[in-house]
């Protein structure tokens, strides 16, 4: 067990470590990292998401619509949760509530979601990574989105209807959107991409996990710290609630044990990163959001071990 997880979190947290370095010795520029998420978000993740759907059989893509509809059921819960007490009970905006929602609702899948689960489970259980990060970018993202643009002056020129219209066409023309949706599409239909696109877009995609990684430590190492009953609220939350719920709803829904398992661990993950990176297009970056991603992040050394060695006990 120690070396399953010496194999699975060490490279993770190497990464991490890399990007954090690298933004407090300004090897990197950790203010400006608009280019580096460009790529990520625009082309890496979308490649890597579409190719791993699209080459998925049909039977085995029926098999996650029930994982699919769990980790919808626990990314809303948390998000909404999360936006309801941060706005009602925090007295804070609608938009840093919406930052710090999707922060602890939506967890690092990209980054450390694709490394770990394989480490763990081996490499047929990317395509459980896949859907997560799917549905996270089909349901909790365009809501945050819709909230932030919302609050901006052209919007409130807008009426209700045009503001929600326009808010969902920025979502989903995200390429993290339609990529894996269009990856359904021709998995659905047996599409068997050409080998040579295959490969062109198995070698961009194969760029997502170092460089969410990297990412993930770059934009920490930018933000303050910030240590509160929220902050401490949202560590909580993140890396014991969201994975206690996981398992309680994948066990109400008769989710067999092996995938329970990666569900769970899933969700067990760290507060993710879109937060923030989509905070700061609006100039929202709420401390409580930007120190739990620090706080969530770091104590899931821990949290992360403990949930392995739970589940591996599961039977």
């Amino acid at each position: 067990m120690v070396q399953v997880l010496v194999n699975a979190l060490v490279p993770v947290f190497v990464g991490l470590l890399f990007g954090y370095a690298a933004g407090l010795r300004k090897t990197v520029d950790n203010k400006d990292v608009k280019n580096l998420v460009n790529f990520l978000m625009k082309f890496a993740l979308p490649c890597s998401l579409f190719v791993t759907i699209a080459s998925t059989s049909p039977e085995v893509l029926r098999d996650q619509a029930k994982s699919a509809l769990i980790l919808a059921i626990v990314y809303m819960i948390v998000f909404l949760a999360t936006y309801y007490v941060s706005k009602n009970l925090g007295k804070d905006t609608a938009a840093n509530s919406a930052v710090l929602a999707l922060t602890l609702g939506f967890p690092n899948t990209a980054a450390v979601g694709i490394p770990l689960i394989r480490a763990v489970y081996g490499p047929q259980a990317s395509v459980t990574v896949a859907i997560a990060l799917a549905v996270g970018a089909i349901t909790v993202t365009p809501i945050t989105l819709a909230i932030l643009e919302s609050g901006t002056s052209e919007q409130n020129m807008l009426s209700h209807t045009a503001r929600i219209r326009r808010s969902l066409w920025t979502a989903v023309k995200n390429p993290v959107f339609w990529a894996p949706v269009l990856g359904v599409v021709l998995a659905l239909v047996k599409f068997q991409l050409p080998i040579y696109l295959n490969t062109s877009l198995s070698i961009l995609g194969a760029a997502a996990e170092g460089t969410a990684l990297f990412v993930t430590g770059l934009i920490a190492s930018a933000q303050r710290f910030k240590l509160s009953w929220a902050v401490g609220g949202a560590v909580v939350t993140k890396n014991v609630v969201q994975p206690v719920l996981c398992l309680l709803i994948a066990f109400l829904f008769g989710m067999q044990l092996e995938q329970t398992k990666q569900l769970v661990l899933l969700s067990a993950l760290s507060g993710g990163f879109f937060g923030i990176l989509f905070g700061e297009n609006f100039d929202t970056t709420p401390d409580v959001a930007s120190s739990s991603l620090i706080a969530t992040t770091v104590l899931s050394v821990f949290t992360l071990a403990g949930w392995i060695i739970l589940l591996s006990h599961l039977s």
